[in-house]
Parts: C-alpha cells; sequence; structure tokens
C-alpha cells in the first residue's frame, strides 16, 4: 500500500486527489487550510483529509514524514519552501505549483535523502515539456521547436472572452514577465505579447498566440537552437492587455488615491478577478500544439527536412463538473506519482524537470496512452512543412 499525500485541494488537487483515490494500491490523505473544503471531499470522496497551515514548512515537514510521497498542488509563491520540506522529510514527490523560482538547487539534497522530485508536471508545463523535448530526440538534430497553449472559455463574453483557469494573479504575471526563448542557439529576452501570430485549430477556429515566459527548464535542458512558446487566446485579447500595460494599469507602484495608498496591479487584479471568474459551471477548454522540425533520426535521407506535432484539444467533463484545465494538469501529476512509487518512472532520485521523461520512449508512449485512458488525448502528426 502506497501511503501519498496531497498538499491543496482546490480544482487541481481535486482531480489528483480522485485519479488517486479510485487506485486500491494508495492510501490518500488530502491536506488544506480550508476545513469546509475538506469536509466536503470527505463526504463524497471518503478519504482522509487534515487540516494545516501548509504555508508552515515545519507542518508540512511533518505531514510528508509519514507518506511515500507528496503531490503538491499549492499556488506557486508557496513552492519553493514546501518542496525544501518534503525533501527534508526524505520523500518523494510530484509537483505542479509553477513555482517561481528554479528548484535545481535541490538536486543535491534530494539525492542526499533518496528523494525523486519531478516538478512542473502538469500540462504546460508539464507534458509541453515531455512532448517537445520527445519530438527533438525523435527529429535530430532538431532545428527548431515551440509550444502554443492555452486555457479558454467555451462561450466567448465581451469584453475579455477570457475567463482565468487558475489564479488571475498568475495570469496577470504572465502579461507582464518578459519572455525568453532561444534563437540561432543563443538566449533571448522579450517582453510579453511580443510577435502575435493567428492560428487555426480544427474545430475551434482562428486563435492569436503571443510570446510568454513559459520555457523554463527547456531553455537549457533540449538540443535545438530555436524554442518558443506562446500563449493562445481569442484574437483581440492581446490588445486590450495592450491598453491595460500601455495605460500604467499593471504597474507594481503605490499611489495615492483618496488619500489612500494603493498598489496599482493589486487595484487592477481587484476589478479583473470578479471579471475573470470562471462560470459555474465551467465550460472552458485547453488547446495546445507542439511541433518540432529536424531531420528523422533513423530511416530517412540526411537532411531530409520533417515535422512532427501533437495537438490537444480538451473541454470541461460536463459529467462530473471537473475542468479541462484541471483534468489535464492533474491527471499527467497522479500518473506519474503511481509510476515514481512504483519504479517504472526513469527517474533517479534529485530534483527532475518533466523532459527527462523523454529519455524513455517507452515511458512517454505509457503516459500517453495512460491520459487518452483517462479522456485526455494527444493527437501525433507529421505535417509536410515545417514549423
Amino acid at each position: 500500500m502506497w501511503k501519498i499525500l496531497i498538499l491543496g485541494a482546490g480544482r487541481v488537487g481535486r482531480v489528483i486527489a480522485r485519479d488517486l483515490h479510485e487506485d486500491p494500491a494508495v492510501e490518500l490523505t488530502v491536506a488544506d487550510a480550508r476545513d469546509e473544503w475538506l469536509r466536503s471531499l470527505a463526504r463524497r470522496h471518503g478519504f482522509a483529509t487534515v487540516t494545516a497551515d501548509l504555508s508552515d514548512p515545519s507542518r508540512v515537514r511533518d505531514l510528508a514524514s509519514s507518506h511515500d510521497l507528496v503531490v503538491g498542488a499549492l499556488p506557486g509563491h508557496m513552492g519553493l519552501a514546501t518542496m525544501e520540506a518534503v525533501i527534508d522529510a526524505a520523500t518523494s514527490m510530484v509537483d505542479i505549483s509553477f513555482l517561481p523560482e528554479d528548484p535545481r538547487h535541490l538536486d543535491a539534497r534530494a539525492r542526499e535523502k533518496g528523494a525523486v522530485v519531478l516538478y512542473d508536471m502538469g500540462v504546460a508545463p508539464g507534458m509541453s515539456n515531455v512532448l517537445l523535448a520527445a519530438g527533438v530526440e525523435e527529429l535530430a538534430p532538431a532545428t527548431s521547436a515551440r509550444y502554443l497553449v492555452g486555457g479558454l472559455p467555451v462561450v466567448r463574453r465581451l469584453p475579455w472572452e477570457y475567463e482565468a483557469p487558475f489564479s488571475p494573479i498568475d495570469v496577470l504575471e504572465e502579461y507582464t514577465r518578459p519572455a525568453r526563448f532561444l534563437s540561432g542557439g543563443s538566449p533571448c529576452v522579450r517582453p510579453a505579447l511580443s510577435d502575435l501570430e493567428l492560428f487555426h485549430f480544427p474545430g475551434l477556429g482562428t486563435l492569436e498566440g503571443f510570446l510568454t515566459d513559459g520555457l523554463r527548464s527547456l531553455l537549457d535542458t533540449v538540443d535545438c537552437p530555436n524554442i518558443e512558446e506562446k500563449t493562445l487566446r481569442y484574437p483581440g485579447h492581446s490588445e486590450r492587455i495592450r491598453l491595460l500595460l500601455d495605460s500604467g494599469f499593471l504597474d507594481d507602484r503605490e499611489i495615492s488615491v483618496g488619500g489612500k495608498t494603493v498598489n496599482v496591479r493589486d487595484f487592477t487584479f481587484a476589478l479583473l478577478d470578479p471579471a475573470w471568474q470562471q462560470a459555474d459551471p465551467p465550460h472552458e477548454l485547453t488547446v495546445m500544439r507542439v511541433e518540432v522540425s529536424g531531420s528523422l533520426a533513423e530511416g530517412s535521407r540526411t537532411g531530409e527536412p520533417r515535422r512532427l506535432a501533437w495537438d490537444l484539444l480538451d473541454r470541461t467533463d460536463r459529467a462530473s463538473g471537473e475542468t479541462s484545465m484541471a483534468r489535464t494538469t492533474g491527471f499527467p501529476a497522479a500518473i506519474c506519482a503511481r509510476h515514481i512509487l512504483s519504479g517504472s518512472a526513469p527517474l533517479s532520485p534529485g530534483v527532475h524537470p518533466p523532459e527527462e521523461l523523454a529519455r524513455s520512449t517507452s515511458f512517454v508512449e505509457t503516459l500517453l496512452a495512460e491520459l487518452a485512458d483517462r479522456g485526455v488525448s494527444y493527437e501525433k502528426s507529421y505535417p509536410g512543412r515545417p514549423c
């Protein structure tokens, strides 16, 4: 029996919990500070819950020490301290928190403790990393790679035609943090929202894509000279965000209003938070395309240009009410948790980004097959035009 602890009972944490609870080999506990959420989960699913202040590393360490593996589903700003506490408890971990720091400096500590830590293991980052790295390996030497990803409402409502599938403050961070990418083998930086393009997706239509800072570890782990990530929205969204940026509404500074001091970005967030809340019940989708260009490593004429792509179009599960973003993020984490515990994941003790899973072609195939069993399908193709 594997003892697994989930930290965080939000939408993604609940999907992970349900998936793991269905496994008879798992003894599951879910921890969160929100007691009413935990009582609801316990009534509905019957697994154990713990009400705890997860911002306290010592409390996290105590909880982790009695489990075989921890799944982190907390806000990004709590991610690093949480990971350190879990490692100090000598417990393995799968994390989806999108922590702002690079946790690979904890690698030696994790190896010393014998803990396997897989971070950023959601949809993007996560599956985007796995598939991009697998494509670069298949078409080596790869010449270019990118992924396009977005979480969108099915029903477009003005003025934003957008609903935040995760914290709106994290969405604003995407729009304000400079975007890093590789061009000609050299690291480059441009403002977020740069390099606007239009893309067509069968069954969905035309979306706009712009640079954002989502590559993270891929900037130095994948052997490809040109790599970028673009966020997808309905056409016109970036123009509205640019108006906010150019007018100073996303500035991180304080101003005086009516004799009171307020932070400009906090004020804007307070207005956008209710405007970007998802409908109840939610009706949204996740769209992603991973593209790699290069030459086939085997069985092709030398230098023959080829391109491969994986496409995902997933929608809210209307029967369960589970959102697509929660499913496409939570299922990869749950699947990898099982494989780490069984020893079938190609990972040794240490801190690993998702693309390291692509070292094993058979594991990538297993991961994709298990996602498809859960209704999340990535369609692979070999279009003739290089990306």
